[in-house]
């Protein structure tokens, strides 16, 4: 049987899940969104007013309502849409949460050097530059907490490096927490803790 996971993360600090391919990284990720239901233990999340939400125990319907308000989401391989313009993508979850849009969004983009990119769509950017639109996106209705998995992994070793320093500067401005999936020893070394999974 394997042994369990146990950790806590809040505002301000970052934490690596780290471990090989097929150590059990995303589907954590996936538990702690809500989007897979564990069998045993349970994932709790405290927002900033003081209310509490079982996530492990919650209906659908509050489970996507708290995907879509409080966490943002990057993944290795993007996930763009790829109909949309980077500023619509990065308008999406602000969109999804009836706040303000395009002007945000540009502001956004502006922070990440990316203003010039904005009326641009995915499949013209670099794989770097496609990575910092995801960061953006995550970033743009202020979620309490960023997953990111493996969000270095379908880059080459400049932007990787590229990536992690934005990614780590921008969430800790934002002051979000930060759950980041890896097999990357850097990216692990510069958590605040590191939470080894094994196969």
């Amino acid at each position: 049987m394997p042994a369990p996971v146990e950790f806590t993360s809040a505002s301000g600090r970052t934490t690596a899940l780290w471990g090989p391919s097929g150590s059990g990284k995303s589907t954590l990720l996936k538990v702690m969104a809500g989007i897979l239901v564990p069998d045993e233990g349970t994932v709790v999340f405290h927002d900033a007013n003081g209310d509490t939400l079982d996530v492990s125990r919650a209906s659908e319907r509050q489970r996507v309502h708290f995907r879509r308000r409080h966490l943002g989401f990057i993944f290795q391989f993007f996930n763009l849409v790829p109909t949309l313009t980077v500023a619509e993508n990065v308008m999406l979850p602000l969109e999804l949460n009836r706040l303000a849009g395009r002007s945000a969004a540009l502001a956004r983009l502006e922070t990440l050097g990316l203003a010039h990119c904005a009326d641009r769509f995915p499949q013209t950017l670099s794989g770097g530059e496609q990575q910092r639109v995801a960061i953006a996106r995550a970033l743009a209705h202020e979620p309490a907490v960023v997953l990111a998995d493996e969000p270095t992994g379908n880059l080459d070793a400049d932007n990787a490096e590229a990536v992690t320093e934005l990614l780590w500067r921008e969430t800790e401005r934002a002051h979000c927490a930060l759950v980041v999936a890896t097999h990357n020893q850097r990216i692990a070394d510069r958590a605040d803790e590191v939470i080894t999974l094994e196969r």
